[in-house]
């Protein structure tokens, strides 16, 4: 069975991008040290990718390569996409995903981008575990890490760890808080 798992950025005042959707908050951490926690040991691990529309717009936006090739891509939206720029997957119903996902045992499926999407998955208790990448950065307002929903639930640190530049890495379980 798969693990699901989140790995996202956050400035400290709980924010993954700004209003309009941009992140350039992070360009001054381009290259830091993240040591065994950098992105790429963490997508060795990953199999499977699933964003939210408003993600997969992002990436389109970006103009670059279709980033998730060697991976299975899922865009949960109830909007078509004409043309997608990579090999993916279109999937509205979130309860047939989860199933569908957890029926995987080739590696573990990443939520990739902002909170709408993890915490649909968490109201539904579906998100195993999250690493919480916390920036030195207030940015006043934007997209929050998560939306105010009404959920309560607790999740069981596994540890903190202070990185490169003042980043902080928190991670937690949602399995078995």
């Amino acid at each position: 069975m798969a693990r699901i798992v989140g790995y996202i950025a956050s400035s400290l005042d709980g924010y993954v991008a700004t209003m309009d959707d941009r992140v350039d908050w992070l360009d001054g951490y381009e290259g830091m040290d993240l040591g065994e926690h950098d992105a790429q040991h963490f997508m060795a691990r990953i199999r499977t990718v699933v964003m939210g529309r408003a993600t997969y717009d992002f990436v389109e936006r970006a103009g670059v390569a279709w980033p998730y090739a060697e991976h299975r891509a899922y865009v949960v939206t109830s909007r078509p996409i004409a043309a997608p720029v990579g090999a993916l997957e279109i999937r509205s119903d979130v309860d047939a995903l989860i199933a569908e996902l957890r029926a995987l045992d080739d590696g573990d499926v990443w939520m990739l981008g902002g909170g709408r999407l993890q915490m649909a998955f968490l109201e539904r208790g579906a998100l195993d575990a999250l690493e919480v990448y916390l920036m030195p950065e207030l940015i006043g307002g934007g997209r929050p890490l998560f939306p105010a929903t009404g959920l309560r639930r607790s999740a069981r640190l596994l540890s903190a760890s202070a990185l490169d530049r003042g980043c902080v890495r928190l991670h937690y379980s949602f399995a078995d808080a």
